[in-house]
């Protein structure tokens, strides 16, 4: 059986970065994506369905990463987050979705160019 090596290996899909491919983290990216202000912490935990501690904890592992900043401040005498991408993180989910819309182009050609489905996900087969 040949070796494979990772130019032999058209379905690793080495673009789909952890850090960015886990559920709650993706929600994080594509919400402050769509707002390049930034947004509350209050907003992102309703926006993505998390608890304090469950979007703390993924926003420190994205800032950690270098794509989100985090500011903390004070809006008149209450403590206000805000978290929005920072530009490596807007490149790196640019990135990401390249690859995953790949992933969904090989998907829809291999389950047999089904019409439907692939004009169904806006893709057209290859």
């Amino acid at each position: 059986m040949p070796s494979i090596d990772a130019t032999s290996a058209p379905f690793a899909y080495d673009g789909l970065d952890r850090v960015i491919h886990e559920k709650a983290r993706l929600g994080l990216l594509t919400s402050l994506m769509t707002h390049p202000k930034g947004l509350a912490f209050a907003d992102l935990k309703q926006l993505c369905g998390l608890t304090d501690g469950n979007l703390s904890r993924h926003l420190q592992v994205l800032q950690e990463a270098g794509l989100v900043d985090v500011i903390k401040g004070y809006e008149g005498n209450r403590p206000h987050t805000t978290c929005r991408l920072t530009r490596t993180g807007r490149r790196r989910f640019l990135d990401y979705l390249a690859v995953l819309e790949q992933l969904v182009r090989d998907a829809a050609k291999a389950a047999g160019k089904d019409q439907r489905s692939a004009s169904r996900l806006g893709i057209l087969p290859v």
